[in-house]
């Protein structure tokens, strides 16, 4: 399966302050997670934001908010994305089949978004190097689990240059200093 720009959307699951200090591979995962944000936005591709009881564990990071290029998010109680009304209501406005899903954690909020993504008919893309959890070992699992469910699992550098399918593409430059 090809993912096409114009078929595509993006979920930042929940990249929130509190989580941040007992994250495996934080800085590495974030600084991916913004690569990959800053791609989407040079290739138009819509971004949702959400956050997960943001009142009791904090804003989205900065960076992260910077980089997708907005201040609102979705602010959830349900682990998966799909759970939460607000949240079905945007996806379904992007008008796209395949989600991208980054975030943390990837055993729970991500991995419960690409069970009911699946089920709801869109096409889960889970970013292997966008996503962690407090264990490596239960990131793991998830991108097993999420594989099995039918995501499509793949890498930050990787689906932006799929979505920007050749070297003669407007933004193939933009995408490839980017990645270096």
């Amino acid at each position: 399966m090809r993912i096409l720009p114009e078929e595509t959307c993006c979920v930042v699951v929940d990249i929130q302050e509190k989580f941040m200090p007992v994250i495996a591979e934080a800085e590495e995962m974030v600084s991916c997670c913004e690569r990959l944000l800053r791609g989407l936005g040079i290739l138009e591709i819509p971004v949702m934001v959400t956050a997960q009881y943001a009142k009791g564990l904090g804003l989205n990071l900065s960076e992260i908010r910077a980089a997708a290029g907005t201040e609102e998010f979705c602010d959830k109680k349900s682990f998966s994305v799909y759970g939460d009304a607000v949240a079905r209501e945007k996806l379904a406005s992007f008008g796209r089949k395949n989600v991208i899903l980054c975030g943390i954690e990837a055993h729970i909020c991500v991995l419960q978004s690409v069970i009911d993504l699946k089920a709801a008919g869109y096409q889960p893309v889970l970013v292997w190097d966008c996503v962690s959890s407090r264990r490596l070992r239960d990131r793991e699992i998830a991108l097993l689990r999420a594989q099995a469910e039918g995501a499509v699992i793949t890498g930050s550098e990787s689906l932006l240059f799929e979505l920007t399918g050749s070297a003669e593409h407007p933004c193939f430059r933009q995408i490839s200093a980017l990645v270096k």
